[in-house]
């Protein structure tokens, strides 16, 4: 499985210098939306589309702030967010974390509890 928090070894610059971009993100998220414990089926990646690009833009400019103190705004937010879809907070909100910890580099037990457990 992949780590959501770790980037890809491949990027446009070296070192610290590299910011995300949206295109780089949705593509990582469609490759790896069906390791996600959310993740209904590879036909749902739509569904989820808008929670990622939601992290991901928060997180660039949310910057300094943690999860915790963030999810309140961003709950508000997701409301009046222009891509959102016809989806609730509470479909798509660990979605959404999942794009925040990877853009922001928290690496968290929280993010190991959200990973999938093996089906027998």
């Amino acid at each position: 499985m992949t780590d959501p928090n770790a980037f890809d070894s491949v990027s446009p610059v070296e070192g610290t210098t590299w910011n995300a971009s949206w295109e780089t993100e949705e593509n990582y998220w469609h490759e790896n939306f069906t390791s996600r414990p959310y993740a209904l089926g590879p036909d749902y990646f739509d569904r989820f589309r808008p929670a990622y690009r939601y992290g991901f833009e928060s997180a660039r400019h949310g910057v300094g702030r943690t999860w915790d103190e963030a999810e309140p705004d961003l709950k508000q937010g997701w409301d009046r967010y222009e891509h959102r879809g016809e989806s609730t907070w509470d479909e798509i909100k660990d979605a959404v974390r999942d794009a925040w910890d990877r853009i922001t580099g928290a690496s968290s037990a929280r993010a190991e509890e959200r990973s999938p457990q093996v089906r027998e």
